[in-house]
């Protein structure tokens, strides 16, 4: 996988040497000139000093070949406008992070496809666990080739029941995200275009579920 990630943040830091150790292509985009030019002796990827809200230097880091995108400077501002560039752009995955509620609300009208919101998962945790329950972290969960995967219905998809949809052996829908409610595929809703559509299946069967879906 090739993958373009946008500013030296902490999460941007951690993914970087998280895709580098499994032996992805990584190309790092930092503004910040010293910080840069640090992380370019010590990672084993491509490093660009530059400003990555910047059309024409993300076409430099060759966006047009990559296959995802991930904005996670310390700006949401920024990164909503990052992933806006990437979505017209034609990029598959388009992940951007926002620390302001407000804007993950934003990113999603904007449809952006993965925002992510870390100071809202991180308290969740510490709530539960404050209350005694002990939160199962879904990387520890998932094992094997099994992936959890998302995907955001179109207008050709309203309408439908859950249950219409098909999908490959091995795989299952467990439910929907509509804005902030989540609803059980088991109750077999009538789809709405934006409905995120939360998937469990085989690290194989992902690229033939998303073609499927983007037809029917």
């Amino acid at each position: 996988m090739r993958v373009i990630i946008i500013g030296a943040s902490s999460l941007g830091m951690h993914l970087t040497r998280t895709m580098i150790r499994q032996g992805n292509e990584v190309v790092l985009i930092e503004k910040d000139e010293e910080v840069a030019r640090e992380l370019a002796e010590e990672l084993d990827c491509t490093v660009i000093n530059a400003e990555g809200t910047h059309p024409d230097i993300l076409e430099k880091a060759g966006m047009d070949s990559t296959d995802a995108v991930v904005a996670c400077t310390n700006h949401d501002q920024d990164n909503i406008l990052i992933g806006l560039i990437a979505q017209e752009a034609g990029v598959e995955r388009v992940i951007v992070k926002t620390d302001d509620m407000k804007f993950m609300e934003i990113a999603k009208k904007l449809g952006i496809s993965s925002p992510i919101n870390p100071p809202r998962i991180s308290s969740t945790i510490i709530s539960d666990a404050l209350r005694g329950i002990d939160t199962i972290e879904l990387s520890n969960l998932i094992r094997a080739d099994v992936r959890v995967i998302s995907f955001r219905t179109g207008e050709q998809h309203a309408g439908k029941r859950i249950f219409e949809v098909q999908f490959p052996e091995n795989t299952e829908c467990i439910g929907l995200y509509r804005n902030n409610d989540f609803i059980l595929a088991r109750e077999n809703p009538r789809l709405e275009e934006g409905d995120e559509l939360l998937i469990i299946t085989r690290s194989g069967h992902i690229d033939r579920i998303y073609e499927k879906l983007r037809e029917t």
